[in-house]
């Protein structure tokens, strides 16, 4: 069935029906988004309407911004949070506590999310009783909600990445006399800032569609997108929902297409860098971090 490069008629058949699978009802939507009817499944002409109608509807476009910046705000922080997480269960593998922090750093991706809502609506709560903050359920308390969960994701991402990383060039380093906080970032940041990037774009995604755990720690005039399409829906389809999720798609279209070329390109130059240096066309790696050369204790040969 399997040979070399080549796919069977069999594997091919099953990989185009898998793909029709789940892009024929992406597409579809698409096609109804530029309906003239409002009815979602009836064809009633070409038309732009819905699109007009959704950049005139006020409450799709502040949950459009409010969802953004608690996104944006939520991804700066899990990486932050999740890159140092993640570079000590990976540097630091036995100490007291080791197995707890394991375990507590990966709970929010198999806790369900009603059960992480419930408990940190619970928390938010009691520390409202207790010393009156927060005052209210808002962007505050989705922002730690949603970064509560993206830390995880990200500490696992930058973790395989350590684990397989090569540590000559930090043990280099440190022969160099290079203490560990610049090692950290001359050397090990730059070596896993695509797990970094990686991380980062996987939390915008997961904090824009968070529902369960952001139905639990919203208030009245902090609606999110996600909480704004469900509450639409359950009313009946409408059209400007087509609308909505066809610009959905086209954004996280581009920004896709894009990232898998800037990371492809930045491998192609990696392979070539290394192949050039394996046939001596070039002295030194220009993968190598800079700053290396300069760590050396003064008076060391």
């Amino acid at each position: 069935m399997y040979n070399g490069n080549k796919l069977s008629p069999f594997l091919k058949g099953v990989l185009v029906v898998g793909f029709l699978f789940l892009y024929i009802p992406i597409l579809s939507l698409i096609v109804y988004s530029f309906n003239e009817s409002k009815l979602v499944t009836l064809w009633g002409g070409f038309s732009l309407r819905w699109y007009a109608s959704l950049f005139e509807n006020e409450q799709i476009i502040s949950a459009v911004w409010l969802s953004i910046r608690i996104a944006l705000a939520s991804a700066t922080a899990a990486v932050v949070l999740g890159t140092i997480a993640g570079f000590v269960s990976a540097r630091f593998k036995r100490f007291r506590g080791s197995t707890l922090f394991a375990g507590m750093l990966t709970a929010p991706m198999v806790m369900p999310e009603v059960i992480t809502g419930l408990s940190m609506l619970l928390l938010f709560i009691s520390l409202q009783q207790l010393t009156g903050y927060p005052s209210e359920r808002g962007f505050f308390t989705i922002w730690v909600g949603h970064t509560t969960l993206c830390m995880a994701y990200v500490a696992v991402v930058v973790r395989s990445r350590l684990v397989e990383m090569d540590k000559s060039l930090e043990e280099a380093a440190m022969d160099l006399g290079a203490r560990p906080l610049k090692i950290f970032f001359v050397i090990t940041l730059p070596l896993i800032s695509q797990a970094i990037a990686s991380g980062f774009l996987l939390s915008i995604t997961l904090s824009l569609d968070d529902l369960v755990t952001t139905a639990f720690l919203s208030g009245p005039g902090s609606t999110t997108l996600p909480q704004v399409i469900f509450s639409k829906v359950r009313l009946g389809l409408n059209p400007e929902i087509n609308a909505l999720a066809s610009i959905t798609v086209l954004i996280v279209g581009i920004f896709v297409i894009l990232a898998n070329y800037l990371m492809l390109n930045s491998q192609r130059k990696r392979e070539r860098a290394i192949a050039e240096a394996m046939r001596g066309d070039a002295p030194v790696l220009p993968s190598a971090p800079v700053g290396v050369e300069g760590m050396g204790r003064p008076g060391r040969a």
